[in-house]
């Protein structure tokens, strides 16, 4: 392979925006309780059944050192323990994490918990919690340092609860500085990762950057909010995929932010799209076209990803002259920062990791 990992910190900056230039500078995460994200579940525990659920509030860890912490003090295997979905590091998130743990409907005491974990509620259920076993997540943001004319903040925030963000994958999902992009490159050139979760996590990075890849096309050109002619089609809270031809003209869930023209995370099979979004799509991965082939030959199925990301129940306050507060949902695996980028040229006051 002939193509370098690229230089992420500059290829995040540089991702076009689709709303255009932000009014406003701002630093984001000054401190982690800055940014403030609660899971919503697809489901709560029932109360009884061989799994325990934990509901943690964590500041400070990510996400797997917290259930190792757990997975420790219940004496349980780490492939016992589990979680929805990862979250940030330098912030205060609220999480479900499960424990196989059967034997009879006791709840376990557990030794007090270290600092910048909260226990906030323990219950049985008779499912595992697994990857992915959410319908989105509340964040609660805190800008400081906040320079913008108050009459440009109020239009670009209707404009983006009107319209959505591109769906671009944030730059943590990289790994700091990138590495976890330059890993996979060498990674799909041949070097041997052994480790499975940071196998994973390398495979998630290519993929997420090719994705980011054509994404940033689509904006350029326009029209990555609406079909184009041979485009696959999927929803907002569904990773199933349908032909455009398949799209009623006036189907309501298309301006309505239901339903999304949608980008590749490349690997073997799949539905492709063909006529011009096919033409689009592998003109964009032509010049990595030797990765999107190694990851096919490593066993990753193809799949697709909402180019749109619909941004719901958004609010904002503005605390002072310097400090605005701003909350909204999005759909599971998408990133507050694709958000925030279209709002504000920030700088992060604390280094994420998940």
């Amino acid at each position: 392979m002939t193509e370098s990992a690229p230089d992420l910190a500059q290829a995040w900056h540089d991702l076009p925006r689709a709303l255009g230039l932000p009014p406003a500078v701002a630093v984001l995460r000054a401190t982690p309780c800055d940014f403030r994200v609660t899971e919503d579940p697809a489901m709560l525990p029932e109360g009884a059944g061989e799994h325990l659920w934990f509901l943690i509030r964590k500041t400070g860890w990510n996400t797997a050192d917290v259930g190792q912490w757990l997975g420790r003090a219940l004496g349980s295997r780490p492939r016992d323990v589990s979680w929805a979905g990862l979250k940030d590091r330098h912030a205060v998130t609220e999480q479900w994490f499960g424990v196989h743990r059967p034997g009879g409907n006791d709840i376990p005491e557990l030794e007090a918990p270290p600092e910048g974990i909260e226990i906030l509620r323990v219950a049985r259920h008779g499912r595992k919690l697994r990857t992915g076993m959410l319908q989105g997540n509340h964040f609660d943001l805190t800008l400081r340092d906040l320079d913008c004319p108050p009459e440009r903040l109020g239009p670009r925030l209707a404009a983006i609860a009107r319209l959505g963000v591109p769906n671009y994958f944030g730059a943590q999902r990289f790994g700091r500085d990138g590495g976890n992009l330059d890993a996979a490159w060498r990674m799909l050139d041949g070097m041997p990762v052994r480790n499975r979760q940071r196998r994973g996590l390398f495979l998630s990075a290519a993929r997420s950057f090719l994705f980011n890849q054509v994404v940033a096309a689509r904006v350029r050109a326009r029209n990555w909010d609406r079909p184009l002619p041979g485009d696959l089609m999927t929803f907002t809270s569904s990773n199933s995929v349908f032909p455009a031809a398949g799209l009623d003209a006036a189907d309501p869930r298309l301006p309505g932010g239901d339903v999304h023209p949608s980008g590749p995370l490349p690997g073997r099979g799949g539905m492709q799209p063909n006529d011009v979004a096919g033409a689009l799509e592998s003109e964009v991965l032509a010049p990595w076209q030797a990765q999107v082939d190694a990851l096919g030959r490593l066993g990753l199925d193809g799949a697709r990803r909402a180019l749109r990301l619909p941004v719901r129940q958004l609010w904002w306050r503005r605390e002072d002259a310097a400090t605005l507060r701003v909350g909204f949902w999005l759909p599971a695996g998408a990133f507050a920062t694709a958000v925030v980028r279209e709002l504000c040229d920030y700088r992060e006051g604390a280094r994420s990791s998940t």
